[in-house]
């Protein structure tokens, strides 16, 4: 509890002062007078009227600043001597200041004083006021011996503190040596002096370690007191009652033990706050009230220290009155009168001011206070008393001091102090009595630049006595400007409000008064504004990156090296550096921030200034990031396969928060590994989470946005579940048939978290669909099960639930699947074919029976070769081709075909097994179409106005051979080439050509197609030059003609034909029959799967011939008849041969180029 001053213990050290300097103020009106011009002395700084020395500072400053012309000098005195700081050394002092300074080095007591400074020069003396220098004295506790306070139960007692004196404020505790606070209430409180009163003494008051504490916190210091023992005497019993109950007590009325008598009075400054006291004694413990008599208590009171205390804070002269304490119990009242009177310090009524007055003139010095009890009003001038300076022409009439006739040596300093017992007020008044023309303080030709439509304001500092008067005129001009956009103001300056350009040009500033006139010139330049012309647009930019904002300005060009823009942040101005370790560049009014962080995130203003003007722009500078980890997740709500998860967001960093993503970890199976639970909006808070059962689990939050996602949230507490049954059976139920009589059951398998519990197993359950037959049951652990024995392709209903030791799953959904696939047993019927054009055919057939699939529909197959060219007479077996058509459909378009050709078809179907058997085969042709490119093309013999030109047939001619056509035209290197020119080759057995009267030294370009009834095919090309002469070599045939040439080409003829008749001997040793043409009409069905994932495509079989050995080996025996060529066209035309499942036994014999095939017996039936 803080001690008040006005306690009547000893509560501080410096109480008297406190009020006796309480109301200290330096008051001088001043007039203005340059300091250029002869002026009196004028206090302008002073030290504080009190100065305490407190242990912690190093050194105090007695301030005194004064100005005046001449300079003035300072003097000291202290406690009314005379005292010089220069004659001690150990004072720091300043040239030309009255200030000295008190080191804190040594014994400071010796300072301890009031100081007063006297600042003049040879016009006068202004005072400070005065300022006391208090050196306190470390506040300690007497060591003394305090004897036991004994007392019997139920009578009052006192525990005095009694602290010792100190710098305020002073704050007093009572506690134990334990440091533990003695309990007050309304039976034991402490007074504002700090003594413990006690209303009565119980039992429990009895022990040995009372302290009192006194803290004095601006000296930073707790003392404590030697501690008291109090001894409470227990009460005899009456009438056989046991000591220490109420009856045994006698019980009393109050008394008041604060304050002692039945009257007092209280005297308070205006400001101060009133403490009135009442502390009461007595049994049962009485109860305090306040009045005041005659009024209601005043608003602002306040009732504390359990009634005890009543306090009015910043008392009034309303305040002032009569109060009243009652103290009252059971058995009576005490009271005690406060009378309460509100005082007041010195206040200004008229303060003297300054003044500035002519020779000759009079002068009235005015001074009044108002205060309680009256100030007393004292006079100095220059510092002395006003009696001790007496003056023939000064008069003191009350209140005020006249000078009558004043002249210059009137001038003085003229104190007037107002005083009573709570405070002084001190005001200098400088009195100037002078006759002066008008001195012009402002330099001549001063020059000024403005900005267009703004104001300026050039001075005239004039000074002069009497003031005076000033009027401005432009270019020399015989009148004063004028008009609403002028102003002169009272200093002299002139306002220009709004500028023109046509205010550029000189002015002059004229002053006069009655002692003279005097003049200044000053110019004026009027500049073109700064404006921002590209102004910082707003920009978000994504943390980590470089974010760049731009900014130009148009500027008056005179300030081409006066003109700076620069760049502020939230106010502040950015240093560019251009090191390497800066994030900011600046350059041609760009800012370049790279590597953005979020405290780049602000108001970036661009600044362009000039010495007249500036401009300003700003844009935000947004910075996006991901959120922040959420903060404090926490769980609630905890049930066996739930819990509620709640969390505060983290700053979204300006992009609002789309969701947050919860995950969990659990120790059990895979610990550290964090799996994604569930995702809430981004407005959410909080999220009620499902659980499995017997799982250990954690939680943690992120949250997202349209940045992306951010760091997760610390983990939650762990939270195990108890075990339970499983909430789900499995999913993704695979029922397939490998093997005709097996069914394949596959399902996906619950995952470990979702068993819920130990011992997961599974019950598979299944029924024909077609028969009334009950479920057979299997329990597994596995995630699949294989029945036995199944009939081919029927339906079976299937369930399977999953369980654990606490019991099952829901009951499980019944699926439905087929048994075992087996492969198709019949072909399609009625196959045709329709010929859509020379590459293409439409194949059409009858669908097979479902009884007949033994499985899945999975669609047809079309299989075909070319048997031969309708060029060739003879057939044979060309590649197979094969087009898949899923579904169920009775058609199909087969694209690629040759044109001009003779093909076989055969159509399947297939099921999941594999291909059935084929259909019997349909023979079509194709029209006849387009040749192909001729495969050579070349350029034989160039001479002088004539080329030679050879070519090959086409290999496929697609249709009878009707000739060529052959174009040219001359393509010399301009840009326009000859007309073409073509050339109707209608034998087609010319494959060599000579074209004549060419021009020679040209380039020419030819042309080739080969021709059928259809039309002709596509072009083949070759160029030549040709030569400015004849050769010789071709006129005489070439090499074509030499000797020894055709006696080479005779050698390698006949090697050749050698070769050839060993290759048909070996051939035609071979048996009768190939199954080559019965595998591909026919594929092994056991070793054909469904192989084939893409359907509609176009495919080749995996059996092929060399490339180019059916054509080569028919050309090579064009001429020989059939040579053993059989196909199954050959055998179509005759009695053909089947086994049972329908496939064709013949022969066939396959070719490879230049190499004859061996022969294969067919066995006798190909298994199903």
């Amino acid at each position: 509890m803080g001690l008040s001053p006005n306690s009547p213990g000893p509560m501080t050290l410096l109480g008297a002062v406190t009020f006796c300097l309480c109301a200290f103020r330096l008051a001088a009106a001043a007039i203005d007078i340059p300091l250029e011009v002869e002026q009196l002395p004028t206090i302008t700084a002073q030290a504080p009227d009190s100065l305490i020395a407190f242990p912690s500072d190093e050194s105090f400053p007695v301030t005194c600043e004064a100005k005046g012309n001449p300079e003035p000098g300072f003097r000291w005195t202290k406690n009314g001597q005379e005292f010089d700081p220069f004659l001690d050394p150990r004072l720091l002092k300043e040239d030309n200041s009255g200030t000295f300074v008190i080191p804190n080095n040594g014994n400071l007591t010796e300072y301890q004083g009031t100081y007063r400074c006297y600042a003049s020069n040879r016009l006068g003396t202004a005072l400070s006021e005065e300022i006391e220098f208090i050196v306190p004295n470390v506040p300690k506790f007497p060591k003394e011996k305090i004897d036991p306070i004994v007392v019997e139960e139920g009578q009052p007692f006192i525990l005095e503190c009694n602290p010792p004196k100190g710098i305020p404020p002073l704050q007093i505790y009572w506690m134990t040596i334990n440091l533990q606070h003695i309990e007050q209430d309304q039976r034991v409180s402490m007074g504002l002096n700090g003594d413990l009163y006690f209303a009565h003494a119980e039992e429990k008051d009895s022990r040995r370690d009372y302290c009192c504490f006194a803290a004095f916190s601006r000296i930073r210091t707790i003392v404590q007191k030697t501690a008291m023992s109090v001894i409470v005497k227990p009460k005899n019993s009456k009438n056989g009652m046991s000591p220490g109950t109420a009856n045994a007590i006698r019980k009393r009325k109050p008394s008041l033990l604060m304050p002692p008598s039945g009257r007092s009075e209280t005297q308070l400054v205006k400001g101060e706050e009133l403490e009135l006291e009442c502390i009461a004694e007595g049994f049962p413990t009485p109860v305090v009230e306040w009045f005041k008599v005659g009024h209601r208590l005043p608003d602002k009171a306040q009732v504390e220290n359990h009634g005890k205390l009543l306090v009015v804070p910043v008392v009034e002269e309303a305040d002032s009155g009569k109060y009243m304490c009652k103290a009252r119990n059971s058995h009576g009242e005490a009271v005690h009168y406060f009378t309460v009177t509100v005082e007041e310090p010195p206040e200004w009524v008229l303060e003297p001011r300054s003044q500035l007055s002519r020779v000759g003139s009079d002068v009235l010095i005015k001074c009044s206070a108002t205060g309680k009890p009256q100030p007393t009003i004292a006079w100095r001038v220059n510092g002395v008393p006003l009696e001790e300076a007496p003056a023939a022409n000064r008069r003191r009439l009350d209140d005020t001091i006249v000078l009558h006739n004043a002249r210059a040596s009137d001038s003085a300093v003229y104190q007037c102090e107002a005083s009573n017992v709570h405070g002084t007020l001190l005001a200098n008044a400088n009195i100037m009595i002078m006759n002066l023309p008008p001195m012009i303080l402002t330099e001549e030709g001063e020059e000024y630049s403005a900005v267009e439509g703004k104001r300026v304001i050039m001075h005239c500092r004039v000074f002069g006595s009497p003031p005076p008067s000033i009027t401005w005129n432009k270019d020399d001009s015989s009148g004063s400007v004028e008009g609403p956009r002028f102003t002169v103001h009272k200093n002299g300056s002139l306002e220009i409000l709004v500028v023109e350009k046509q205010n550029t040009g000189q002015y002059t500033c004229f002053t006069n008064n009655t002692e003279g006139t005097a003049t200044v010139n000053a110019t004026l330049y009027v500049k073109d504004p700064t404006r921002i012309a590209v102004a910082p647009e707003d920009v978000q930019i994504l943390i980590g990156t470089a974010a760049q904002l731009s900014c130009l300005a148009d500027y008056d060009k005179s300030f081409t090296y006066d003109f700076e823009l620069l760049w502020e942040k939230d106010g502040e101005e950015i240093a560019s550096n251009h090191s390497e370790a800066s994030r900011y560049l600046v350059e041609d009014g760009i800012l370049q921030i790279s590597n953005v962080s979020h405290g780049d995130q602000g108001t970036y203003t661009c600044v362009a200034r000039t010495p007249v003007d500036q401009d300003t722009a700003s844009a935000a500078l947004t910075v996006l990031d991901v959120p922040d980890p959420p903060v404090n997740p926490l769980l609630s709500e905890r049930k066996s396969q739930s819990v509620k998860l709640k969390w505060i967001p983290g700053k979204d960093h300006s992009s609002p928060t789309t969701e947050f993503i919860i995950e969990y970890e659990e120790s059990q199976r895979e610990p550290g590994a964090w799996k994604e639970l569930l995702r809430v909006p981004g407005n959410h808070g909080s999220a009620a989470l499902r659980l499995h059962g017997d799982v250990d689990y954690r939680f943690r939050v992120a949250g997202v946005s349209a940045i992306g996602r951010g760091r997760p949230s610390e983990p939650t507490e762990r939270y195990k579940t108890p075990p339970a049954v499983p909430e789900k059976n499995p999913e993704n139920i695979k029922i397939e048939g490998h093997l005709p009589h097996e069914m394949d059951i596959n399902w996906e398998p619950l995952l470990p978290i979702e068993h819920n519990g130990p011992g997961l197993e599974y019950k598979v359950s299944y029924r024909r669909q077609d028969m009334d037959d009950g479920w057979q049951e299997h329990i597994v652990k596995r995630h699949s099960f294989v029945v036995k024995n199944t009939p081919t392709f029927v339906p079976y209903e299937i369930k399977i639930q999953a369980r654990n030791h606490q019991g099952w799953a829901p009951e499980a959904k019944i699926v439905t699947g087929y048994s075992g696939e087996d492969f198709p047993s019949a072909a399609p019927d009625n196959v045709a074919v329709e010929v859509m054009n020379n590459s293409a055919v439409k194949v059409s057939w009858t669908r097979v029976h479902k009884d007949k699939l033994h499985g899945h529909l999975g669609g047809y197959r079309v299989n075909w070769w070319r048997l031969r060219s309708l060029v060739d007479t003879k057939k044979s077996h060309g590649d197979k081709h094969t087009l898949t058509f899923p579904g169920d459909r009775s058609h199909g378009v087969v694209p690629g075909l040759t044109p001009f050709s003779e093909y076989s078809l055969i159509v399947m179907t297939f099921n999941g097994r594999g291909n059935g058997p084929g259909s019997h085969p349909v023979h079509f042709k194709t029209p006849e179409g387009v040749p192909e490119k001729n495969p050579t093309f070349r350029v034989t013999d160039i001479q002088k106005h004539s080329v030679s030109l050879a070519w090959a047939s086409p290999v496929e001619p697609n249709g009878i051979l009707t000739g060529y056509l052959l174009e040219y035209q001359l393509i010399n290197d301009t840009e326009e080439v000859g007309a073409l020119q073509m050339v109707d080759i209608s034998n087609p057995a010319t494959t060599k050509w000579t074209l004549r009267d060419l021009e020679a030294v040209s380039r020419y370009k030819f042309y080739l197609r080969s021709c059928t009834t259809v039309g002709c095919g596509p072009i083949v090309s070759e160029e030549c030059t040709t030569t400015p002469e004849a050769r010789l070599a071709s006129i005489h045939g070439g090499i074509s003609t030499q000797g020894w040439f055709i006696g080479l080409m005779c050698a390698v003829a006949l090697l050749t034909l050698i070769v050839l008749i060993a290759c048909f001997v070996n051939r035609n040793k071979g048996g009768k029959y190939s199954v080559k043409e019965k595998e591909d009409l026919h594929p092994d069905v056991e070793s054909q799967g469904m192989n084939d994932d893409t359907f509609c495509e176009y495919s080749d079989n995996d059996e092929k011939p060399l490339k180019g050995s059916q054509r080569s080996l028919s050309r090579e025996t064009r001429g020989g008849g059939d040579s053993g060529e059989d196909s199954l066209v050959d055998y179509g035309d005759e009695d053909v041969q089947f086994n049972e499942d329908g496939s064709f036994i013949g022969e066939y014999a396959g070719r490879k180029e230049k190499r004859a095939s061996v022969e294969v017996k067919a066995p006798a039936q190909t298994p199903a």
